[in-house]
């Protein structure tokens, strides 16, 4: 089960945006993530006349590590850390370490 998944508030907590807040937009791949507006990286395309793009710098969103990002608890406003709880059902559910509260997905 995945701690982070996507459509979570994150916070970032080392690197150039370190405190920035944004949304997991995707799931790269088993450890590295996507989140709106963190580590936009200026990336310099040549222009393709068959696609009709042109050519020059954009801003391109890389992706960052999941060790570097915290879920963003909304109640206490600060960074958390994730827990796994099983219910009685067989149910596993995430939790806030500090508060024991469920997150909702």
């Amino acid at each position: 089960m995945n701690k982070i998944r996507k459509g979570d508030q994150v916070i970032v907590l080392t690197g150039r945006d370190k405190g920035k807040r944004g949304m997991v937009t995707a799931r790269v791949d088993e450890q590295r993530v996507m989140v709106d507006g963190v580590n936009v990286v200026k990336k310099h395309v040549k222009p393709n006349p068959m696609k009709g793009t042109t050519g020059g710098v954009v801003d391109k969103t890389m992706s960052i590590h999941q060790s570097n990002i915290a879920i963003f608890n909304a109640a206490s406003g600060k960074a958390d850390r994730v827990g796994i709880k099983l219910l009685d059902d067989g149910k596993k559910v995430r939790i806030f370490k500090s508060s024991g509260e469920l997150i909702k997905a």
